[in-house]
């Protein structure tokens, strides 16, 4: 198989789809490799390091958009790529859906097979792919939502840990998954009094036992959520429903309540975000206020340290991508129903109920569209 890698587009997206020690690997299977010039050079990887390895490297995204029969990216493919996908073409990267009808009308169009590694399951049910991207934007979150909280900033002017007589910054968790977990631990080593939030009680449990009261945990009741926001400094949105839109938990009448200053990080933004009024922002220009709230809501956090998060996207992915270049996409889905799961768009029908759902599209069930 040829695979293909472009250079990330999205506005302050450094990341790349493919480290040269992936790319070597997929050599090393019997595939040839493509790299876009410069793709890897925000993350610290030049294109000698692909040469050097045996990878072919080319000057445009077209080339490898024309000529890749697997394109390996890192974000969502923008409208001047969606634009070069073609039938039978496979896009392996993130897609995020569910709060994109564009995209989404542009991948059915397309033709082509997209998969999506937000939706790939393990034998656990758990996300493999956005696993790691998880764990490193909830370890940020706290980092950028102290920054937030500079006054200069339009923050309250709160300090994470305060100092001998006076308190920490109040945070609040909204989720006890893989993101809120590292925000929690992360926020209570800046010396934050950090309370969890989730509707599962073994889960709460399960944290309890785990970090030994490193931070408090709650149960996500609207009532015990309404009351913990008002107090807090820091609101931490961390809840996922795969391939779904995420719900809403905090309403704009709510804002009201809270203390002027305070910093909501919207870490669910990928998936439309967990507030109301949450709307993706860069990392040119990260944050904003709404009724003297404000907002940090960058829709690809991992990317501001681009290089730790291709190292760990690349660690996870690459076994699924040597199985769909080894096998042939079809088999390898007829082998792991995990990897089934990732299927979202093919020949020009959608493959994932979640985003149907939120987007009101019919969908084809994905053990029947690969027999298509």
């Amino acid at each position: 198989m040829l695979i293909g890698c472009p250079k990330e587009i999205k506005p302050q997206e450094y990341r790349v789809g493919l480290t040269p020690h992936a790319a070597a690997e997929a050599i090393a299977h019997g595939h040839d490799v493509i790299v876009e010039m410069g793709a890897g050079e925000g993350s610290g990887f030049t294109d000698d390091a692909y040469r050097a390895i045996g990878a072919g490297v080319v000057d445009t995204a077209d080339e490898v958009f024309a000529r890749a029969d697997m394109v390996v990216k890192v974000k969502e493919p923008q409208a001047v790529e969606r634009a070069k996908l073609r039938e039978g073409q496979v896009l392996f990267t993130y897609l995020h859906l569910a709060p994109d009808p564009d995209q989404t009308r542009d991948l059915i169009d397309s033709g082509a097979t997209a998969i999506a590694y937000e939706t790939v399951t393990d034998r656990d049910g758990r996300l493999p792919l956005l696993a790691p991207m998880s764990e490193v934007a909830g370890k940020l979150a706290p980092q950028v939502g102290a920054w937030t909280l500079q006054k200069a900033n339009g923050g309250r002017g709160v300090l994470m840990g305060g100092v001998p007589g006076v308190g920490p910054a109040k945070v609040v968790v909204i989720g006890g998954g893989v993101v809120g977990t590292q925000a929690a631990r992360v926020a209570s080593g800046m010396g934050a009094d950090v309370t969890v939030l989730d509707m599962s009680l073994p889960r709460l449990r399960q944290l309890d036992d785990l970090f030994r009261g490193e931070f408090k945990t709650s149960y996500s009741s609207k009532a015990r959520t309404a009351e913990l926001v008002a107090e807090a400094d820091m609101v931490i949105g961390a809840v996922l429903i795969p391939g779904a839109a995420a719900p809403k938990l905090i309403s704009r009448a709510e804002l009201s309540e809270m203390k002027p200053g305070a910093a909501l990080v919207d870490v669910a933004i990928d998936q439309g975000g967990c507030f109301e009024t949450s709307k993706a922002t860069t990392h040119q220009d990260p944050i904003y206020e709404v009724d003297g709230i404000m907002h940090y809501c960058v829709a690809n956090m991992p990317g501001a340290v681009a290089r730790t998060s291709t190292l760990a996207l690349g660690n996870a992915t690459l076994p699924y991508m040597l199985r769909l270049a080894d096998l042939g996409w079809r088999a390898a889905m007829e082998a792991d129903e995990g990897l089934m799961a990732g299927l979202n768009v093919h020949a020009g029908k959608l493959t994932n109920y979640a985003v149907g759902r939120a987007l009101e599209i019919d969908v084809v069930s994905p053990s029947l569209a690969i027999k298509a």
